[in-house]
This record gives structure tokens, C-alpha cells and sequence, in this order.
């Protein structure tokens, strides 16, 4: 058939040849039959082309292709572009991408995954076929439709061609693919990714204009940020901040609300009163900054410093709601650093304190629940004023709540009276914390309700305590005449003053006793030293002095503190900035001898890091014993990833497995791990 075809082609090449000729020797004659036999010979050309026993032309497939996308038959489309694959190759850029946005407006999953697996089939044999804006339509209807991982997988394909993806669409997609915790930690690693693809392009100053679309999207930061902080991704939070720094992002409020939640939850208290100090002025925000007051409170309970703690209330307390501002009193725009304040190597974001994206809504009422407003004030939760008085107590520092309840008596101060507070230790059993209390109030002349005074006594008679009874009443004896409840009596015993008291005083419990009840619970005296030697240690660690940090976390030990999960993330993070991978193979013993113990928690940020240091330091063997723990343990693997520094790094390594003849034993368990792990990310 080959042979035939080929002779009908060479005979029609001659007759061709034979009409041409046969023109240009009669044009000088006759010039009219001369154009005629050139039209002729051009109209034999363009209608012998395609012979009937061919197979269908390429104009056939893409006009069949084209038509069935018009009419929405995608059945009849995918057919006629698989004939046309097969027989020619992949057609021109327009035509693919045409199919992939067809797919892509369409709701049902088992189109959005052919469109999927036709990205994938394009982008191994040539990337640049694809085309950016029908890549971001494809990624965000695979969002939607609640798949993140291949919707990650179409959005790292553009990064990989060399485009950047529109960073407004990427938000649309990043807020589908946020609603999952295998989407956040997707969109966290992709904003890293695109983050650094953008740096990469930037090679002078003259190019910064390149990162606008990054720079003027803060909403698209504080949606990844968000979700990091909410499903606890420490590691990553601090990454995130670290790119905003570093691409130029102007910080906005909710930046800085859900930036103090990441020092919160790495435990960087100094870090929280740097920016307390940078916002306290503005007034007419002060109720959007609750979040970050909160974070900050709740390290000072953390850290059991109950003196801070108080005056922060006392503070906040005084904070009133202004009805005159003056907008040039602000300053626009300012810097807040990232990381200890001490550190020349740290990170700086631009801060722009009245800026507020409504983009995007946070929600305080879950998350803020130390302090509430009231009447534009904010004031200190139940559960605040529980912590407050239980660490005064258990720490021994009743100053500070005495100091408290005197402030707030003197300035007439919105909130919890002296006599509540008393009244509640005494319901928990704390008698001499209570007249401790109330001897404070005494001496700085602050008047207390003679029901105080009478619930104390009753408690002592209840705990058979006469020395303390025979005590308190005496101190009464003396205030007496200053008491408007008393008339004039001589004679002072607990029935005496139960008779001239104006009205019996009912016997009512302290609305502070159910959460005193619940916070006394969670108290845990040794708290604070855990989160002030993870404080040293990453201090140490974010300035590259790894030897210190171990120092810190040995005398931790000596000290019997048991290490936590954030311990743990701090050094590592160390380790990895210095690429001593070694040492993080040693770290990983001891961490996997704590999760077995079940002494910290199971951790996917933690974990993920681990597998990225080792892959980056060919430790192939952990890597797959990373692996299989996270397999174990139903936590998300992220292949893409892997995959992808594996082919950066070690691309050759091994590339014939079996060219070794001789090999040593430690060589062969090598090569088996790398083939391990080759299978398993489905590198061929």
C-alpha cells in the first residue's frame, strides 16, 4: 500500500510539472491559455492532497474538533483529539486549550479530571503548548469542585512552564482550596512556590515592578496566613511572614491580628509588646486590634507573669472610645520585625496601621475569648479574670490581683468588683488569698461590701479556723464605724452582726466560680518554664547559634522540663537554615522516641519539614521512614513536592541502578532506598 501511495504521488508531481511546463512555453503565444493552465495546475495541487484511501487530514480532526465544542458533545471532541494526537502529534497551543477550557466550564468531576490528565499528558512532552489563563480557569474549577491536590498540581504546572500565575484568580482558587486542611497546607507550599518563582525573575531594581501583583494583594497573604494559624502549621506561618518581607507586602490590620496569633502560638511574647506599643495610640481601631490584645494576654498568663498580665488589663481598661482623632497624628506607614528585635538578620514588614482590607472577614468571636467589648471598652472575659486570680494565687503574687481590683476601684474603672473577686476565692476554698485580699483594699483606704467581710467569717466558722475567725473580727470591730451597714454596737460576735446588717445577705455564688473551677484544671505550674526555654532556644536558633540552643534545651533537661512540639520545630528550623543534616537525623531519633512515648503530639508541619531536609540531604532511608510514618498515620504526603526537589537535587544520582557491580553493602542499601523512593514518587 506504501509503494502505491507513493507512485500516485510521484505521478501526480509529474503532471504538475507537465501543465507548468507546458504554460510557460505558450504564455508568449497565447498569454490567456497560459494563465489558465497555471490556475489549473495550482487547483489539481490543493485538491489531491488528501486521497481517499488516506487517513483524515489534519483540517478534518480540527474542524471536527471545533465544531463538537460549539455544540458541546465533549465526547465527540476528546475522540477527534485523541485520532488527531495519535496521527500527528499534539495540535497548535489555541486548539489544546480550547479543549481545556471546555472541560473546565463544565461542573461534572469526570470532565474536570480528563482535562486534568490531558494538562498532564501535555506538560511531559512539552510544557510551552499550554497556555496560563486556560491553566487558572482549569485550577479553579478543580477548587471548587473540592479537590485540591490536583488543583495544586495545575497551579505548580504554570510556575513550572515559567509563567506566574494572575494573582487575583489565585486568590479565587486559594479560597476553595482553604476550606480543607490538605487544600491550606497545598495553598501554603504554592504561595511559597510562586512567592520564590517571582524573586527569582528579579535580577536588578529595575524589575521590581514584577512583584506588584504580588505586592498589592494582601488579602491573598492574610487567606494563607489565616489558615495556617487555624490549622496550627507553625513552620509554615513563619515562612509565610518570611515572603511577605521579602516580596514587599504592605501589612494591613488583619495582618497584624493574625500575625500576633503566629507569635502567640511560637510563644514570642516580645515580639506581641513591640506591636502593642505601635498601635496603642490608634483610637479609632482599637476594637479591630482586640485579636491581637488577646494573643498578647494570653502569653502573659502563658509565661505566668501575672504582673504583666494585670496591668495589660488595667490598660485596656483605660482605653476609652475617642470621639476627635485626628488622622495626621498617624503615621502612615511603618515597620514591624519579624523574629526577636535584636537580630540583625531578622525580617521587617512594611505596616500600614490604618489600612483595613475588607476583603477578607476575620472571625473574633471564637478566637478572642479573654476579652470582650463593652461600650468600646475592652474588657476582661470570665474566663480572663479566672486565669487572673488563679495564677495570683497557685504563683503567690496576690499583689498583683490586689494592686488590680484597687486600680479599678480608684479610677472607676469599668469591670469586676474587689468584693467578686474576694467572694470567688472563698468559694474555692482560699480563705488566706481572700483576706490577704481585703487587707490590701483596707490599707489603700478602697471600701469593700460588708458581704465580703461576712463570707469570709462564715467560711472560717464552716473551716473551723477560730484564730482567723477571732481575727477578721476584730478588723471588723475597728472599720465598723465606717461601715454605713452597721448601727452603733459594742459588742461584735457573728450573730451580733448577722442581726444589724439592714437586710439578711442571701447566700449567692460568684459567677466566677464555674470558670475558676474549669481554668484551675488546666493550671499546670511548670507551664511558663517550658515556653520561656523554647523562648531562649529560638532565640538562639533564629540567629544561627545552634550550639547555645542545645546548651538551653541540655539544662532543660537536667531541670526535668519536658520539651514540647514547638522545642522540637525550633531546632530543627535551626538546623535546616544552617543545612546541618546530619544532625537533624540524630534529631529525628529523639523526636521519634517522644511520639512513641506520646509525650508531643503527631505533627504534619514538623513531619513535612523532616522529609524535605533529608530528601535535600540525600538521606533517603529517613526519608522513606518519614514516609511511612506519615502513610501510618493518615497525614497528607505531599508527592508533587517531593518529587520535584528529588529531580533538582539528585536527578542523576543512580540514574542506571544497575550499573554497580561492586558494591559495598552500605552502597546497596543506598541504591534500594533511592529506588524506594523513586517508585514511590513515580519517578521513572
Amino acid at each position: 500500500m506504501r509503494s502505491m501511495l507513493q507512485a500516485c504521488r510521484h505521478c501526480r508531481g509529474l503532471l504538475l510539472f507537465s501543465l507548468s511546463a507546458e504554460a510557460a512555453l505558450t504564455a508568449n503565444h497565447n498569454g490567456s491559455w497560459g494563465r489558465h493552465c497555471v490556475l489549473a495546475a495550482q487547483y489539481l495541487s490543493k485538491s489531491t492532497s488528501a486521497l481517499p484511501w488516506e487517513a483524515p487530514s489534519r483540517e478534518t480532526l480540527l474542524r471536527t474538533i471545533d465544531v463538537a465544542l460549539k455544540d458541546g458533545n465533549l465526547d465527540e471532541a476528546l475522540r477527534a483529539f485523541g485520532n488527531y494526537k495519535s496521527l500527528h502529534g499534539f495540535p497548535k497551543p489555541g486548539v489544546i486549550n480550547g479543549v481545556i477550557v471546555s472541560l473546565s466550564y463544565t461542573s461534572s468531576r469526570r470532565w474536570l479530571q480528563r482535562a486534568y490528565d490531558m494538562v498532564l499528558s501535555v506538560y511531559q512532552c512539552n510544557g510551552n503548548l499550554l497556555n496560563c489563563s486556560s491553566l487558572m480557569r482549569l485550577a479553579l474549577a478543580l477548587a471548587r469542585d473540592q479537590t485540591p491536590v490536583p488543583a495544586s498540581a495545575v497551579l505548580r504546572i504554570i510556575l513550572e512552564i515559567g509563567k506566574l500565575p494572575d494573582a487575583d484568580m489565585l486568590s479565587m482558587v486559594f479560597l476553595h482550596m482553604l476550606k480543607s486542611q490538605v487544600g491550606s497546607y497545598l495553598a501554603a507550599d504554592v504561595l511559597a512556590e510562586t512567592c520564590k518563582c517571582f524573586l527569582g525573575q528579579i535580577s536588578d531594581r529595575r524589575q521590581l515592578k514584577k512583584l506588584d501583583p504580588l505586592k498589592n494583594n494582601v488579602t491573598l497573604f492574610n487567606m494563607v496566613l489565616e489558615s495556617c494559624v487555624s490549622f496550627k502549621c507553625m513552620i509554615k506561618s513563619q515562612k509565610i511572614m518570611e515572603l511577605m518581607s521579602l516580596v514587599g507586602v504592605v501589612a494591613d490590620v488583619n495582618t497584624m491580628v493574625i500575625a500576633a496569633r503566629v507569635c502567640e502560638m511560637v510563644g514570642q511574647r516580645d515580639e506581641l509588646m513591640t506591636m502593642k506599643r505601635r498601635i496603642d495610640s490608634l483610637l479609632p481601631f482599637f476594637q479591630h486590634y482586640r485579636l491581637l490584645y488577646n494573643s498578647l494576654l494570653s502569653l502573659q498568663f502563658s509565661y505566668n507573669d501575672m504582673d504583666a498580665a494585670a496591668d495589660l488589663l488595667i490598660d485596656l481598661h483605660r482605653q476609652r472610645k475617642s470621639c476627635v482623632f485626628d488622622s495626621s497624628d498617624v503615621q502612615k506607614q511603618g515597620m514591624i520585625q519579624i523574629g526577636s528585635g535584636n537580630l540583625k538578620s531578622g525580617y521587617r514588614i512594611l505596616f500600614d496601621p490604618t489600612k483595613l482590607d475588607k476583603g477578607l472577614c476575620l472571625d473574633t468571636t471564637k478566637q478572642c475569648d479573654l476579652l470582650i467589648p463593652v461600650d468600646g471598652n475592652i474588657l476582661p472575659s470570665e474566663k480572663a479574670l479566672a486565669k487572673l486570680i488563679i495564677g495570683c494565687v497557685k504563683a503567690n503574687k496576690l499583689s498583683a490581683l490586689s494592686s488590680f481590683c484597687i486600680t479599678l476601684q480608684k479610677e472607676d474603672l469599668k469591670g469586676i468588683s474587689a468584693s467578686d473577686v474576694i467572694n470567688a476565692c472563698i468559694q474555692m476554698g482560699w480563705l488566706h488569698a481572700a483576706h490577704d485580699i481585703l487587707d490590701a483594699l483596707e490599707s489603700a483606704e478602697v471600701p469593700v461590701a460588708v458581704g465580703a467581710y461576712m463570707s469570709l467569717l462564715k467560711a472560717y466558722e464552716k473551716e473551723h479556723k477560730p484564730e482567723e475567725f477571732n481575727g477578721l473580727l476584730q478588723q471588723i470591730q475597728k472599720i465598723a464605724s465606717t461601715m454605713a451597714e452597721f448601727h452603733t454596737s459594742l459588742s461584735f460576735t457573728l450573730k451580733d452582726i448577722a442581726n444589724i446588717l439592714k437586710d439578711e445577705m442571701p447566700q449567692t455564688k460568684s459567677s466566677l466560680l464555674s470558670s475558676l473551677v474549669e481554668e484551675a484544671g488546666h493550671y499546670d505550674p511548670g507551664d511558663h518554664l517550658t515556653f520561656q526555654f523554647n523562648n531562649s532556644i529560638l532565640f538562639f536558633c533564629k540567629a544561627k547559634m545552634m550550639e547555645d540552643a542545645l546548651s538551653t534545651y541540655k539544662r532543660m533537661r537536667e531541670q526535668s522540663i519536658r520539651p514540647n512540639l514547638h522545642t522540637f520545630c525550633h531546632i530543627l528550623c535551626g538546623y535546616s537554615s544552617l543545612g546541618m543534616y546530619r544532625e537533624i537525623t540524630i534529631l529525628w531519633g529523639e523526636i521519634k522516641r517522644r511520639l512513641e512515648y506520646g509525650e508531643i503530639s503527631v505533627d504534619r508541619d514538623l513531619l513535612d519539614c523532616l522529609v524535605l531536609d533529608f530528601l535535600k540531604g540525600g538521606y533517603f532511608s529517613r526519608v522513606m521512614e518519614v514516609v511511612s510514618y506519615m502513610s501510618t498515620h493518615n497525614i497528607y504526603c505531599d508527592k508533587w513536592k517531593y518529587r520535584q526537589v528529588f529531580l533538582k537535587l539528585h536527578k542523576n544520582l543512580y540514574r542506571n541502578l544497575n550499573s554497580l557491580h561492586d558494591k559495598t553493602e552500605a552502597q546497596s542499601k543506598r541504591i534500594e532506598d533511592v529506588r524506594a523512593f523513586r517508585s514511590w514518587a513515580g519517578i521513572k
